[in-house]
């Protein structure tokens, strides 16, 4: 009796431990391959799934969602300059078909010979672009280099179930000497280009400076042109008022029945005395002699008469 009560519990304690090795739960975003008898039976998806105890057993579980890599390697440019790369590498499950998850599942051993092939593959293809460009190149080339690759790894990767999201080229870099050199051929392109601003802003600065001078020259000379002409108009016009004047004067004598000379007397007259008033200090010597004056007189009514010829 105590045998069998102890049979029993021991039945029903494995019925229980295989009641519950029928289900299985599968983590969200992952799905797990079951196998039966070491070969291939069927996939389970997230949540709780049942399976049969001791016959059927999960092979792997394969994450659906997007994964990471980071690749840090070396290449050679055509001119044997060494460049460094290093890249982020964005990748995932092409879809969840059966077949994609199958061909995922049993393409590798492990995830761990997955990423050698991938790191490889990829680091190969940009090995083999850069080999067919010069050191000059690289860095201006960073988005033919992902495209580049891109187009060459994408199939490989849908043999194997997988999809390359994105890759980035996060570092470029060279050996020190090299970097050194670019860096004297930055400094003296920016230095030649900054004499060639001075020497173009001093030419500017120059050249404004002469129109400027030219234009102030032109400016004076041309003032002066017009002060002449005025002065040359004003003596012209003061001739003509004069030559009025002492016709008037003459006019007017001859009309009253005086003599000539004494017009040509009073004007000698004023223009001493004009003399004295405007001189501002000079001395004028003048005869005040009866003869110098009877001479004089003599002189200005030859001049009236000459005039009158």
């Amino acid at each position: 009796m105590g045998i069998a009560s102890g049979f029993m519990i021991v039945l029903i304690i494995v019925g229980i431990l295989t009641l519950f090795a029928c289900f299985v739960t599968v983590q969200q975003g992952t799905v797990a391959i079951i196998t039966q008898f070491g070969k291939y039976k069927r996939i389970m998806h997230a949540g709780l799934n049942i399976k049969l105890p001791f016959i059927e057993s999960i092979q792997r579980r394969i994450s659906v969602q997007n994964r990471s890599a980071e690749l840090d390697f070396q290449a050679i440019t055509q001119d044997q300059a060494n460049v460094y790369f290093k890249a982020m590498l964005l990748y995932s499950v092409v879809s969840e078909n059966e077949e994609v998850l199958r061909n995922v599942a049993f393409k590798f051993v492990n995830d761990r010979d997955f990423m050698t092939a991938l790191i490889r593959t990829i680091e190969g293809s940009i090995r083999g672009f850069v080999a067919t460009k010069k050191q000059a190149e690289i860095l201006s080339l960073r988005k033919e280099i992902i495209d580049d690759v891109k187009d060459q790894i994408d199939h490989v990767l849908e043999s194997w179930g997988f999809h390359l999201l994105d890759l980035q080229l996060n570092d470029i870099t060279f050996d020190e000497a090299i970097t050194r050199s670019m860096a004297q051929v930055v400094a003296s392109s920016n230095l030649k280009a900054a004499a060639e601003n001075e020497g173009q802003a001093l030419l500017i600065t120059k050249t404004k400076a002469a129109e400027a001078e030219g234009n102030a020259i032109k400016i004076s000379a041309e003032a002066e042109r017009m002060a002449a002409q005025l002065r040359g108009q004003g003596v012209a016009l003061f001739r003509q008022e004069v030559a009025k004047g002492m016709s008037e004067a003459a006019r007017e004598m001859q009309e009253a029945n005086l003599d000539g000379s004494f017009l040509l007397f009073s004007m000698w007259t004023e223009s001493i005395k004009h003399f004295a008033e405007t001189g501002k200090g000079n001395t004028i010597f003048l005869d005040g002699s009866p003869e110098n004056m009877q001479r004089t007189m003599q002189q200005l009514v030859s001049t009236q008469q000459g005039m009158k010829k």
